[in-house]
């Protein structure tokens, strides 16, 4: 994690100066500051990752410093410390743009919790932003690789880091989250990355075949092997096999790959001269291997040769933070190879996209989305375009409660959204803005509008 610069503000010297002695025992760079004057001079003046600040002072109270801290600088996490512990300093302090907050006295090992915690955030930003730039310089676009949840910002950081190396890796996940995407990210990250990318779909063959379709055969090997057949081991040499559906692969197959990964070298089938490959080997399954280990249906050494740097790709219905960014990409992407001038989605059509749990995950969802963009007759996706239409809206428990008129209608269906959107991100006002669309000054006004906590 990073080492943070940390400026505490707070006019009580003796509190100062312990949190600033506690900090630097710790291992953090600490400066100080008397007063919200001092406090803003020195954040015109140095860069700071975080700011503790006192919110009762003499002069200018916190609340007006974090709020000309936010302006200098809106990067900067700022704590909040108040004797003062009520509901409404927390959401004021919150709406100026706090990380967080802690009441005084403060105690230092929640304290150190929070800043931990801010510390992490900060490293996967770091670490995403130069992943970002470092895809851009190989000309992988965002077009590629889509999202903003937390969960795939720790996939994508961690196959950054996996990339550089010679290790196998196993990608496990659903069917259709992207974890071939998610291979080719790692080949265009590596060494090997102007060297091929072979892709073999391990159950798109029988064993015979993908036997000779991995490790190629002599003529006359078999019936039918009129010549010479050059495998996937030699095609990716110098550079990387990605072996989709490896659970599907056959003892005797597995055998084989086994030997390739221990000795580097095979044998096409019938003949009895010893290839050497220069292969990193990228696998992927949808299955529990683990299982299938237990049930005797794959060999637990060519699991961990193959298991030594394990990514699961979470389900989409695990991160629906995703969603609003892979929609419209979905919907540019398919208006302008349909020639439609599609200008967006109706507020009903997003809710059962947003609400839906996509059993086939991304790949679900871009069907959706292009078969929307193929069948709608106007310029604005409806809820009748979409197949799920009515299949996941709750009952109606009370008739008299059904809204009569449009402005009734519109402010159910708000409601519900907002509602939705706060429980689906577990009360993160962030987020829930982000999954809706809107700012997060507009949401806390809808919740005050309906009542919502």
């Amino acid at each position: 994690m990073l080492s943070l610069s940390i400026l505490v503000v707070e006019d009580g010297q003796s509190q100062r100066e312990m949190l600033r002695d506690f900090l630097r025992d710790k291992g953090y760079d600490v400066f100080e500051a008397k007063n919200g004057g001092r406090a803003l001079d020195q954040v015109r003046q140095n860069y700071f990752d975080l700011v503790l600040l006192d919110y009762k002072m003499p002069e200018m109270d916190g609340l007006e410093v974090l709020e000309n801290i936010k302006g200098i600088n809106p990067e900067i996490d700022v704590i909040m410390m108040t004797a003062y512990g009520t509901i409404e300093t927390a959401v004021d302090a919150m709406k100026a743009g706090a990380s967080d907050y802690i009441t005084k006295p403060v105690e230092l090992e929640e304290l150190l919790i929070l800043i931990e915690r801010i510390s992490r955030q900060r490293t996967l930003l770091r670490e995403n932003k130069a992943l970002r730039e470092e895809l851009r310089g190989k000309g992988v676009t965002t077009d590629q690789i889509i999202y903003q949840s937390s969960a795939m910002n720790d996939v994508i950081n961690l196959a950054g880091r996996v990339a550089t190396s010679r290790a196998t890796v196993l990608i496990q996940g659903e069917s259709g989250t992207g974890k071939e995407l998610l291979a080719r990210l790692i080949h265009t990250l590596s060494p090997r990355s102007q060297q091929p990318m072979i892709t073999v779909s391990c159950a798109a063959l029988p064993e015979t075949l993908l036997e000779s379709e991995l490790f190629g055969h002599e003529k006359g090997a078999f019936t039918g092997a009129s010549q010479r057949r050059v495998g996937r081991f030699e095609e990716a040499d110098t550079g990387t096999l990605f072996l989709d559906e490896i659970a599907e692969l056959s003892l005797t197959v597995q055998v084989k790959l086994l030997r390739f990964l221990q000795e580097r070298e095979f044998q096409r089938i019938g003949g009895n001269r010893t290839i050497t490959s220069d292969v990193r080997i990228i696998s992927a399954t949808n299955q529990d291997l683990e299982k299938k280990l237990k049930e005797g249906n794959f060999r637990e050494d060519l699991f961990y040769r193959l298991n030594v740097v394990a990514i699961t790709v979470p389900p989409l219905r695990e991160r629906k933070e995703d969603l609003p960014p892979l929609i419209e990409h979905f919907l540019r992407h398919f208006a302008t190879e349909n020639v439609k001038k599609i200008q967006g989605i109706s507020a009903e059509a997003r809710d059962l996209l947003l609400k839906y749990e996509y059993p086939g995950n991304i790949r679900e969802l871009e069907n959706i989305i292009e078969r929307a963009v193929v069948i709608t007759r106007g310029d604005v996706i409806s809820n009748s375009d979409l197949p799920f239409f009515g299949a996941h809206l709750p009952p109606d428990k009370n008739e008299k409660n059904i809204p009569k008129t449009l402005k009734e209608t519109v402010e159910a269906l708000e409601r519900s959204m907002i509602e939705g959107a706060i429980k689906e991100t577990k009360n993160h006002q962030t987020r829930a803005a982000s999954l809706l669309g809107i700012s997060e000054r507009m949401l806390r006004y809808k919740l005050k509008k309906y009542g919502l906590k």
